[in-house]
């Protein structure tokens, strides 16, 4: 899977978050982030490989995921997803339609629910809380009890908050299925 979006957006924390919870799971895995030259604030991404068996390359061109946090990075990532996977929207800051019919598509106002949860940085959660909800790599279970270990201890204030905001990203796409 390819997460991306500005740097500062949580995009490196949520792939990290999923490969510790795919380690803690005995599960192999491969995680890469990347920066673009502007550093914070400018473009990041990471890739994030979770697989049963051993990883033969840690290079991704067709992802079955990808969580899209800003317009430029639905523009670059939309057209690489494989045909059937998923597309998961920041629809808070994307401001076109996705135009790809061969894949699955989600649209979260990420923004606004990390904004009723009081505080806009865990947009991020609220789209991976969206993302594990219908592509189940790991359960929520799984990848808040890696929060809870690898959270460095100079965030474990806003432990609740983050796990707030990957349930919410969990419910609100519960109600989006079943309202389809």
């Amino acid at each position: 899977m390819i997460i991306a979006g500005f740097g500062g957006q949580g995009v490196l924390f949520a792939g990290q978050l999923l490969a510790y919870a795919a380690m803690d799971n005995g599960l192999e895995v491969t995680w890469i982030p990347s920066y673009g030259p502007e550093m914070r604030g400018g473009t990041a991404n990471c890739t994030v490989i979770i697989a049963d068996e051993e990883i033969g390359s840690p290079i991704v061109r067709n992802p079955q995921v990808a969580l899209v946090l800003n317009r430029p990075s639905l523009d670059k990532y939309e057209p690489l997803v494989k045909p059937g996977g998923l597309l998961v929207v920041n629809a808070s800051l994307v401001d076109r339609n996705v135009d790809r019919r061969d894949i699955r598509t989600v649209l979260v106002p990420a923004n606004e629910i990390a904004e009723h949860l009081g505080d806009r940085r865990v947009a991020n959660m609220v789209m991976l809380g969206a993302m594990l909800s219908n592509q189940p790599i790991l359960s929520l279970e799984a990848v808040t009890k890696a929060m809870e270990e690898h959270l460095l201890s100079r965030h474990r204030n806003l432990l609740p908050l983050n796990v707030a905001a990957l349930q919410e990203g969990a419910k609100y796409l519960a109600g989006q299925l079943q309202s389809a």
